[in-house]
């Protein structure tokens, strides 16, 4: 518990509270109620999750339903997202936890100093692109323009998250715990390309009270080039 602690206010050295984030890094937690390495990385997740400039999301995957616990929470396009990252990158093979930072740094676990130094490393790199957000009732109406760099083909996506959402785990290797879970995604879409030559303005339904995530990612699971919240 005391490296926990430790590790957390490392975190903590990092960030940036208070401060609102033109370019927030975006980490993606690929874990499952399933699996036994897993809280760990969970419980890390609620840290990152309060950092203004990070936006922390949980991606639930399905392939370790078999080994005695359904994950409440899994969606079979998350663990799509997450083979398509490894096959870009080379990797053979897929696993809980893993967390990618901007599409590209993958960290096996939980690593909190790894981890701080990925996002230190990603804030410190000019993003070409800018993103604003503005919700309109049950519509968000997004803007963005590329400032630097060659066009290039990437995809416009919009998620939503569950800021908190806890599950009681009865079988599999977690059995017998209660585990609260940080920013759960839901309802990831994908809602055009853009190739950044003309500035992009479009707008998407939202309804409901959920935050939104909107992501501009280089086609083929590149680097993130930009990303922006509603919550």
């Amino acid at each position: 518990m005391k490296r926990m602690l430790q590790a957390f206010a490392a975190l903590w050295l990092l960030a940036t509270p208070g401060v609102a984030q033109n370019s927030p890094v975006v980490v993606e937690l690929f874990t499952s109620q399933g699996c036994s390495s897993c809280p760990p990385a969970d419980e890390l997740m609620h840290a990152l999750a309060k950092r203004d400039d990070v936006i922390a999301l949980a991606l639930h995957v399905d392939y370790w339903d078999y080994i005695g616990w359904k994950d409440e929470f899994a969606d079979p396009r998350n663990a799509e997202r997450q083979r398509a990252y490894a096959t870009v990158a080379g990797r053979r093979s897929i696993y809980t936890p893993e967390m990618i930072v901007n599409g590209l740094t993958d960290i096996v676990g939980a690593k909190p100093m790894q981890i701080s130094e990925a996002i230190a490393m990603h804030k410190e790199q000019s993003q070409p692109v800018t993103l604003s957000l503005t919700r309109h009732g049950d519509e968000v109406q997004i803007e963005a323009s590329r400032l630097q760099g060659n066009s290039e083909a990437m995809v416009v996506q919009m998620l939503r998250y569950r800021p908190q959402r806890k599950a009681r785990i009865t079988r599999g290797e977690n059995a017998g715990r209660t585990i609260k879970y940080a920013n759960v995604t839901e309802d990831w879409k994908v809602l055009g390309e853009w190739d950044g030559r003309a500035p992009l303005s479009l707008s998407a339904a939202a309804p409901g009270d959920a935050p939104v995530v909107v992501l501009i990612q280089a086609a083929r699971m590149g680097p993130i080039r930009a990303a922006a919240q509603l919550k």
